[in-house]
């Protein structure tokens, strides 16, 4: 077995991922994990499954060709860190501004973190109606890694952001 990655968009309708389940355990596939999505009028996300390893440009073919998706396949490869790593999980909430994702993110780099997981999106403030920026990243430190000045770091962006840091 070997991993292979695929992302998706197109129009939504009923059975889009039945159909890909279906057709991922026809071929022998495992269906490891996934992240599915509405995105402005679309149905968009990625999947992960393993695969036997001659089976791949069969899939690969059949995907292609799906009527009401496009779709996008890589092969994956499994990497082991050099040094041992930390998951942890951060929880930001406040007004909502342009550009605040890429100051995040900006943050996270100079720190040289790498992101696993990054979810983000907007709701409307419950008491005055604005609209309320919330994220949620799960990323890896090194074990020595200093979380207090990582966190001053992402709450200097604003004056009412929240940052909340868990280990996982």
């Amino acid at each position: 077995m070997k991993p292979l990655i695929f992302t998706l968009v197109g129009q939504d309708k009923p059975g889009l991922i039945s159909n890909l389940a279906k057709t991922v355990y026809g071929m022998g596939g495992n269906w490891l994990g996934s992240n599915f999505s509405h995105m402005a009028g679309h149905f968009a996300g990625f999947v992960q499954i393993d695969l036997p390893l001659d089976k791949h440009q069969t899939l690969i073919t059949l995907l292609l060709q799906h009527p009401d998706l496009k779709i996008h396949l890589l092969s994956g490869v499994v990497e082991e860190p050099n040094e041992p790593q930390q998951k942890v999980q951060i929880e930001i909430t406040g007004n909502d501004k342009t550009g605040i994702v890429q100051e995040l993110t900006q943050i996270l780099n100079q720190f040289n973190l790498n992101i696993v997981k990054f979810d983000s999106y907007l709701e409307t403030a419950p008491n005055w109606g604005g609209s309320l920026f919330k994220a949620n990243a799960l990323i890896s430190i090194a074990a020595d890694f200093d979380l207090e000045k990582l966190q001053e770091s992402l709450e200097s962006i604003a004056n009412d952001l929240m940052v909340d840091i868990e280990f996982q």
